[in-house]
């Protein structure tokens, strides 16, 4: 005889454990909607990953909102603008004097301790370490079927949120016969590094460079991260701690002073959007749903606007049996998706090595670059995009 299987019951199930599916979670014990969150990830080594650290002014306010924005709002760093090298020249977008607003700097691993110690103090159930999970029944009654310490179990619900990641099983339990994607796989990667040393400025550096792309970004008044574009063949053996630093500096310039990596890691670019985002009772959200180039900084971003729209929707459904927010759901995230898909395009061919020196297409980012330097309204358009659309 198998084993039995335990039977769970709550209001919504949501599929992974990083920052959007625990943010959710709390967001709807804010308003007494029960959730049970599987990850198959352990705690700790969720919260060990390095991952994004620029937040929109929408993204604080929802934190805040939430009242998970005690350590932020000490520890965040508020940019104003940012520096972008072409070259010899350098030009510097105020976010601040062309849009009225800044974006916060503030570590994706200390937004997911923060969610991770309030949905303890909660009470709220995760279960770290859940396998073969499985998703059924979405159209009508959902149900997801796991093992939980070696055990078989079933999680009935009125609702599955996949916030699980674009390899996780959310997305697969749409028919592909409903399902459409656009995809593109760009022909470079982010090699990047973290380390306890001073930042090269008080803001974030981009610079296009002949040897290619290069990010000065920082996690803090003495942790730095930086990236430069390599190629995905690349490996971190090909770039000890020491060769790291001298292509930095060259692209970056002498004011990137050194020290030994706490963390080294290269990521392809990738961009991809699957339609729709809601198929019956099962809504996508973050990287199930969407991933962007992370030049534009919108990953993290565009995932926490998925779950706005969701948890008001769930709200009123359960508060009102007001279902506009749920039928909305897809159409009213996609519209910011691709928006967001244009800005972080245009952003990583303004500023990596794409074409060759000689090529017509070459020239053209030359002009690019040319117009940022001198058109305002060009700057206003990237702030605006940058800082975050308006919903």
């Amino acid at each position: 005889m198998g084993a039995e299987i335990a039977t769970l019951r709550t209001q919504v199930a949501i599929i992974g454990g990083g920052p959007s599916g625990l943010l959710l979670s709390h967001l709807l014990h804010l308003e007494g909607i029960d959730s049970v969150v599987l990850e198959c990830q352990s705690r700790a080594y969720v919260e060990a990953r390095i991952r994004a650290g620029v937040l929109e002014p929408g993204s604080v306010a929802l934190l805040r909102q939430a009242g998970l924005a005690g350590r932020l709002d000490r520890d965040g760093l508020i940019h104003e603008g940012a520096s972008f090298v072409f070259g010899d020249q350098q030009l510097r977008v105020d976010f601040a004097a062309l849009t009225g607003h800044h974006v916060t700097v503030y570590g994706q691993t200390e937004i997911q301790k923060d969610l991770g110690d309030a949905r303890a103090r909660a009470g709220g159930t995760i279960l770290h370490e859940a396998h073969d999970v499985a998703l059924h029944n979405v159209d009508a009654a959902p149900l997801v079927r796991f093992t939980h310490n070696g055990a078989p179990q079933e999680l009935h619900c009125d609702f599955i949120a996949g916030c699980d990641g674009f390899h996780g099983p959310s997305r697969a339990a749409i028919p592909a016969s409903m399902l459409k994607t656009w995809e593109r796989s760009w022909p470079f990667a982010w090699l990047g590094i973290l380390a306890d040393v001073k930042p090269a400025a008080d803001e974030l550096i981009y610079a296009a460079h002949e040897r290619g792309f290069a990010l000065a970004s920082m996690r803090s008044p003495t942790r730095s991260r930086y990236y430069i574009q390599c190629t995905p063949e690349e490996s971190l053996d090909d770039w000890p701690d020491d060769r790291l630093w001298d292509e930095f500096r060259l692209r970056l310039g002498p004011s990137v002073t050194s020290a030994p990596a706490l963390e080294k890691s290269i990521a392809p670019l990738r961009s991809f959007v699957a339609e729709p985002m809601r198929h019956g009772r099962l809504f996508l959200a973050g990287d199930a749903a969407h991933i962007v180039p992370p030049t534009g900084a919108k990953g993290l971003n565009l995932a926490f606007s998925d779950v706005r729209v969701l948890w008001q929707a769930l709200a009123a459904w359960y508060q009102r049996s007001d279902t506009a927010g749920i039928e909305a759901y897809s159409a009213t995230c996609l519209r910011r998706v691709w928006r967001a898909e244009r800005f972080s395009w245009w952003m990583t061919m303004l500023l990596h090595r794409v074409h060759a020196p000689a090529s017509f297409e070459h020239q053209l980012q030359r002009a690019e670059h040319g117009l940022l330097m001198t058109s305002e309204p060009m700057r206003a358009m990237l702030a605006e995009s940058y800082v975050g659309l308006p919903e």
